[in-house]
C-alpha cells in the first residue's frame, strides 16, 4: 500500500481535529474527485512501520479525537489488508478516539463480500465508529453537507449498524 498524504491537524474529514491518511490506490475514478493523482496505486511513498509509528505518534495527543481514512480507497483489497492491522492498534491504544472512513462502495456491498475478501474487509468495518460510503456524484455535489460531497453519501454509525441489522445514519446536529 502506498500512502498519498497524512494530514496531522485535519478538520474536514470528520468531528474534530484528526489525523486523516490519505491512502494511494482507487478503481472508482469519480467525476470531479478532489484527490484523482491518488487513484493511481503508486502514487505517493510506500506504507512502512515508520509510517505507521508516524501515525500512532500524531493521534497520542488530548486534542486529536481520531483518526480518519480517505484515499485513494481505504477499500481496495489491498489497502484493506495493510490498514487493519493498523486500525486494530488504533483500537487497543485510543479506545476513546474515533474512526471515520470515506469509501466509494456501500455498506451492503461490503457487508455481502462483495468488496475484497470478506472476512478482512468485515474486520476492518468492525473498527470504524463511521463510515461515508458511496462514490463521489459531481451532478450531486452540495457544498453545504456536511462531511461529504454530493447528496448520494451516507454518513453511517457503523457500530449501531451492525449490531441492529439496518443502515443506522449519524445525526448531524
Amino acid at each position: 500500500m502506498n500512502v498519498a498524504n497524512i494530514k496531522k491537524y485535519d478538520v474536514a474529514n470528520g468531528v474534530g481535529v484528526r489525523v486523516s491518511l490519505f491512502v494511494s490506490g482507487c478503481t472508482h475514478h469519480c467525476k470531479g474527485c478532489f484527490n484523482a493523482e491518488a487513484w493511481d496505486f503508486h502514487y505517493g511513498t510506500p506504507y512502512t512501520e515508520a509510517t505507521e509509528a508516524e501515525i500512532l505518534e500524531a493521534l497520542d495527543k488530548s486534542y486529536i479525537a481520531g483518526l480518519s481514512l480517505l484515499g485513494g480507497e481505504p477499500f481496495e483489497p489491498c489497502n484493506q489488508r495493510e490498514l487493519l492491522p493498523l486500525l486494530r492498534k488504533v483500537r487497543e491504544r485510543f479506545p476513546q478516539k474515533t474512526v471515520w472512513c470515506y469509501t466509494g462502495y456501500q455498506i451492503e456491498d461490503i457487508l455481502a463480500g462483495k468488496v475484497g475478501e470478506k472476512q478482512t474487509a468485515l474486520a476492518l468495518l468492525r473498527c470504524l465508529d463511521i463510515l461515508v460510503d458511496g462514490e463521489f456524484i459531481e451532478e450531486k455535489k452540495n457544498i453545504r453537507l456536511k462531511f461529504r460531497g454530493s447528496e448520494n453519501q451516507r454518513i453511517i454509525c457503523v457500530p449501531q449498524t451492525l449490531q441492529q441489522g439496518e443502515i443506522v445514519l449519524w445525526d448531524e446536529s
